[in-house]
């Protein structure tokens, strides 16, 4: 058997109205329209009760007499519906009454008729009396009646009419149905109302005035807040404009202030990296041109001095000649890879290189430079450990451009590894990528210089000059060549040895 809670359904509705008082609490704090609605209604039934009672102050203090017939119109009435029930009630009334004969009945015992009762009626604050059937014949009337039969409609709209204005003396008809036994009949009064005198509440211009007053002030109250904000987000703007781009606006509340200083915010924080991407854009020229002038000044100030040398026949024999000539022709061909890499990086950073992508087994690809790269190594008292999957890992690459990418991580291991020594070539699967990890271990090395190896122009050694190194660009070229194909790359440190990283998206 189902148990019956009768206050289950209390509960719910309680629940649905703090429901819905938290979402319409909600909905007005999110919106500027609903806020400033609900302060007009606020502010409005506010101004209406004050007019309200300002009225009625006023009205009782400039209040005049006035004569008005309202009263005595009700005392007509309450005659009139007094006069029927009384004839219902007596029998003897209703035995005076007859419908076919303008006479009247024998008199009752006590002598009193319904004649002396209605004459006794018209000193009363009435004219006359009648008693009609539904045609509008005169039935029965007072001695100073003179009508014998009336038009009943007409009757009744002049009985309406004259109500319509309490404030005029004019004569008044009280229309009651009056039942004989089985007989529909009238009974009609008509008299002059007795005047009364009451007092009229006055009007006056402070009673709007207050209830205007009391708008504007109570609506100012309210909309101070939000004016307040609106203040702080013109003066925030004001101080942005000014190039204050660290200032940052209030955001106070949810609705479209609070969005319009979260944007401002927003606009201002996106403006300030603009502008310092623009200034670390200028400061990076600055340091490419200060690098490039220095990288090109020291081979091509010794060819200039090598050729002045040999132009000024400044040499002992032509052997040492021919070595002035070897000296400068090497630098030369330097200053010439200098200048291709550098094409290369400015290229591969603006991503202008066409890239023609295939796809590659990147397990073949690896396993092929590292038997290029045996003699150079061996040269350098180096082995080659490789790690790589029995699983073939294919990658949608450029495989020219990778392969310098590989190339130059390779050299670079070769060059900065412990001698002897080994290094290690891993390549496995991280999720939906192929991860390449060249290890080599590097004794004595600054690990704080690792995260500055991929910018332009940085080489391990401490001295700024292209003898002791190459260019600088080999990997800012490998990274910007393993961003363009969506990847990245990275480096870290693990105790002794040096991890260059790299990941690709492996191709389906």
């Amino acid at each position: 058997m189902n148990k019956i809670f009768p206050f289950n359904w209390i509960g719910d509705l309680v629940r649905l109205g703090v429901r819905t008082s938290v979402l319409v609490r909600t909905n007005i704090r999110r919106s500027i329209r609903l806020q400033l609605m609900v302060a007009f209604l606020i502010c409005f039934f506010a101004a209406w009760i004050v007019y309200g009672i300002s009225g009625s102050f006023f009205g009782e203090v400039n209040r005049s007499p006035v004569i008005e017939y309202s009263q005595g119109i009700r005392q007509i009435d309450d005659r009139a519906q007094n006069m029927v029930e009384r004839i219902k009630n007596e029998s003897r009334f209703q035995e005076d009454i007859t419908v076919t004969q303008h006479v009247y009945i024998a008199d009752s015992d006590d002598g009193y008729n319904l004649q002396d009762y209605l004459d006794g009626n018209i000193n009363q604050n009435s004219s006359h009396v009648l008693i009609l059937d539904l045609d509008g014949k005169v039935i029965y009337k007072s001695s100073n009646a003179t009508e014998n039969h009336v038009d009943v409609y007409k009757m009744i709209s002049q009985a309406m009419d004259t109500r319509s204005n309490p404030y005029e003396r004019t004569e008044i008809t009280s229309f009651y149905p009056l039942d004989i036994v089985s007989q529909k009949m009238y009974l009609v009064l008509i008299g002059i109302p007795e005047p009364s005198i009451t007092y009229s509440r006055g009007k006056s211009p402070l009673t709007l005035l207050f209830a205007v007053a009391a708008f504007i002030f109570l609506f100012y109250l309210l909309t101070r807040r939000k004016m307040q904000d609106i203040e702080a987000l013109t003066e925030g703007l004001l101080q942005i404009a000014k190039g204050n781009l660290k200032h940052r606006v209030v955001e106070k509340s949810e609705d479209e202030l609070g969005s319009l200083a979260a944007n401002i915010n927003h606009m201002t924080g996106e403006l300030q990296r603009t502008i310092e991407e623009e200034r670390n854009a200028e400061r990076t020229k600055n340091e490419l041109i200060t690098n490039v002038s220095h990288d090109l000044r020291t081979p091509l100030t010794l060819i200039i001095g090598y050729l002045r040398l040999l132009k000024d026949k400044n040499y002992d024999d032509q052997v040492h000649a021919d070595s002035y000539i070897n000296i400068a022709y090497n630098k030369s061909e330097k200053l010439n890879r200098l200048i291709d890499d550098l094409f290369d990086y400015t290229k591969f950073s603006n991503h202008s290189v066409p890239m023609q992508i295939e796809k590659i087994n990147l397990n073949e690809l690896i396993d092929q430079l590292l038997e290029e790269q045996i003699s150079y190594a061996e040269e350098n008292n180096l082995i080659f450990v490789r790690e790589l999957p029995s699983s073939k890992m294919f990658v949608a690459i450029d495989a020219d451009q990778m392969i310098r990418v590989f190339d130059n991580l390779l050299a670079n291991a070769i060059k900065y590894s412990d001698k002897p020594g080994e290094v290690t070539v891993r390549l496995t699967r991280v999720n939906e990528f192929a991860e390449v990890r060249i290890i080599n271990r590097a004794t004595g090395l600054n690990k704080d210089e690792l995260p500055h190896v991929f910018d332009r122009f940085y080489r391990l050694d401490a001295a700024r000059t292209s003898d002791t190194g190459g260019s600088g660009l080999g990997l800012a070229i490998a990274k910007s060549i393993v961003e363009a194909h969506q990847g990245e790359i990275w480096t870290h440190t693990e105790q002794d040895e040096i991890h260059f990283c790299m990941r690709l998206k492996l191709a389906l």
